[in-house]
Parts: structure tokens; sequence; C-alpha cells
């Protein structure tokens, strides 16, 4: 029975991953939906990493839109990590990206994860943004100044000043166990977040 219900809760899951990565701003109300600046088609990937899966993940302290700073180190021996650098606040994917988390919320919790979300965005922009695309229950944190500082260390920042569609996972020793950059244009499967957290588990 028990096996019965993880299939069922492992369909579901997989259906509304789907709709999701289906179409962009699908998620969005109207009216957040006419703030919403599109770019248009950039180049997908424009940086060179400067880290590699194995690696002591970089330090950094960042202010966050709840008003602490936050620092990667406050985690260790605590808690999993997972770091979400997105591009920019009021664009169609970003704000479709991080309220997608929702779908996998539950997979922190079970895999001891906390969840850190990264844009070169300032404060002001970042608390207005989330506030209007809702569902955002992590850490937001702002990479403004000085500019962009971790997104280069990590060697996802690209030349325009925006940061690249990234996702780093820490464990709880400070190690990078999985590094994914991944097409600007596109959002990306919330699942593959949720599995290799749950690799990260069994180790």
């Amino acid at each position: 029975m028990i096996a019965v219900r993880k299939i069922l809760k492992s369909s579901m899951v997989l259906m509304v991953v789907l709709v999701y990565l289906s179409s962009p701003t699908s998620g969005l109300s109207e009216a957040v939906k006419k703030n919403i600046y599109d770019p248009g088609k950039q180049k997908p990937i424009d940086s060179v990493l400067k880290v590699k899966v194995g690696e002591i993940a970089p330090d950094f302290v960042l202010p966050s839109v709840s008003g602490e700073k936050i620092a990667l180190h406050q985690f260790h021996g605590k808690k999993n990590v997972v770091i979400s650098f997105v591009p920019a606040a009021w664009t169609p994917v970003c704000s479709e990206q991080w309220p997608g988390y929702n779908i996998v919320k539950d997979v922190f919790s079970e895999t001891d994860a906390v969840l850190l979300g990264i844009t070169v965005d300032n404060i002001p922009t970042l608390h207005a943004w989330t506030n209007q695309i809702g569902s955002v229950w992590f850490h937001v944190l702002s990479d403004f100044w000085p500019h962009g500082a971790v997104a280069k260390t990590y060697g996802v920042l690209r030349s325009d000043g925006v940061t690249e569609r990234a996702l780093f996972i820490v464990d709880k020793e400070g190690f990078l166990r999985f590094i994914s950059v991944t097409d600007i244009n596109k959002k990306p499967d919330p699942s593959v977040c949720a599995l290799e957290l749950r690799k990260l588990k069994k180790k």
C-alpha cells in the first residue's frame, strides 16, 4: 500500500512538472504578467565555470530580502544547501522558476536541505518582485554590490552583467556535489534538483 502511494505521488509530481515546463508565465496572474519584461532570445550560456564538483564551495555573505545577512558557512554541519542563481527579476522564465520549487518543496525537508535564491538585482527590486510572484518560501539574496561578486567567484556572471541560470548543491561539509548551468532561455526541471538531493541523502 505504501509503495502504491509513493508511485501515485511520484506520478502526480511528474504531471505537475510537465505542466510547469510546458509554458512560460502560465502560473502568473494577469497583474504580474503586465509588469514582466521580456528580454527576448539570449545566448544560452555566456560564462565559464570557476568551480567544480568535489571542491569546497566558495563562501559568501549576502543581504536577503528578509533583512538578514545570510552566509553559506552558517549551514555547515547543519544543512545541505541548494544555490539557485537566476538572471534577473521581472523576467518571464525567472518569474516562473522560483515559484516552481513549490513542486519539490517537501524534498528539501526530507533531505535536510535549504534553498538560497540569488540574483544581481538590488534588495528593493527583489522585495517588490518576490511579493508579486508569491510562493517564494526560501531565502532570496542580492548579489548587487559589489556587482555580481559571488556569481563571478562561481563563474556564472555573464558578459551583460546578469547571471546564468545555474544550480549548485553543497553538502553539509561544504563540498560541491552537483552543478548545473542551463540555457538561460528555458525553465529548468525542478525534479532534477529533487533527484540530486535524494542521491545526496543516500550517501
